[in-house]
């Protein structure tokens, strides 16, 4: 959908950013919105003007740190000179809209072609290492406030940060019951999946699914919508088999390049539970039986 110049109401965004952007140097004159379709929690556009393109989301002006978040998250993850990002241009808010601006990338979703790519990048990603779990600030995972209190200690920061804080949530939301003895036992014997096992604090994506890559013109893998933080490789490798899963071949070249340790195929379970846990708080019921289940498979892990 295209909107008309002309017809912006007086509480549209758009001059406010036109500004921002012809402060960072260039000036830009706004020509064309295309609304973009697809997103769940904030309204996306391409917009141009004098010959420039830009990516922009926007949500209620209250979500501009959430916005600021994922900005850093994207420079931290171009700092690394590993994988593409669209580099993020500016972010604000108004009394009604914030908004994020970003660079615009013609993307080619073409996974089997270039699920190599991909792998290698991101197995050169996590080898950007940090001396502590967490990161320089909080963030989201999808809507849902994501705690990066940085530890040195791992287990206490998926157990604190991570599970115990979905769970919380869950209770808050009514879902009491088997989930929340289960979570607690789970949490309990939280250790019990890393013995023996050494982990690095690594640079993470945090949200990678199959919705958050793609590749540019050139066949170059490109990562957005990031919930940065460093931790474990294997959290970022167990997210990419939820949700329609990668190719196989991205999983074999993987593996070659930064093989995995063995408890991998336990403990992605784990990693997961997080996710469905904040899709249980996000979306509701639906996702409650695969938790319990997610639950139940790795408590027979250590009985």
């Amino acid at each position: 959908m295209m909107r008309s110049i002309s017809n912006l109401s007086s509480q549209s965004p758009w001059s406010e950013i036109v500004q921002q952007i012809s402060s960072l140097g260039t000036h830009f004159v706004l020509e064309k919105i295309n609304a973009i379709g697809g997103g769940c929690i904030n309204e996306a556009y391409h917009i141009q003007g004098s010959g420039q393109y830009y990516f922009v989301k926007l949500n209620k002006a209250s979500s501009l740190p959430m916005f600021e978040a994922e900005a850093a998250g994207l420079s931290e993850i171009q700092n690394s000179h590993t994988l593409r990002v669209p580099e993020p241009k500016c972010c604000g808010c108004n009394d009604f809209n914030a908004w994020l601006v970003l660079e615009y990338l013609e993307l080619r979703h073409t996974p089997n072609q270039h699920a190599d790519a991909l792998a290698l990048s991101l197995a050169n990603m996590h080898r950007t290492f940090s001396d502590q779990f967490g990161w320089i600030r909080n963030n989201t995972i999808g809507s849902t406030l994501q705690k990066n209190d940085r530890s040195s200690d791992w287990i206490h920061f998926w157990r604190h940060n991570r599970l115990e804080y979905q769970l919380k949530l869950a209770s808050i939301n009514g879902y009491t019951g088997k989930l929340q003895t289960r979570g607690e036992r789970l949490i309990a014997d939280l250790d019990a999946f890393f013995a023996g096992s050494h982990i690095n604090a690594c640079l993470l994506h945090g949200d990678l699914w199959s919705g958050n890559y793609s590749f540019d013109t050139t066949g170059q893998p490109v990562l957005f919508d990031p919930a940065v933080y460093y931790g474990d490789r294997e959290a970022d490798l167990a997210m990419t088999e939820l949700f329609g899963g990668f190719p196989a071949q991205f999983y074999a070249s993987y593996q070659d390049a930064y093989p995995l340790d063995p408890g991998y195929s336990t403990r992605k379970t784990l990693y997961n539970l997080y996710h469905i846990l904040n899709h249980l708080n996000l979306f509701g019921s639906g996702y409650l039986r695969q938790a319990e289940q997610m639950l139940d498979s790795l408590l027979a892990e250590i009985t």
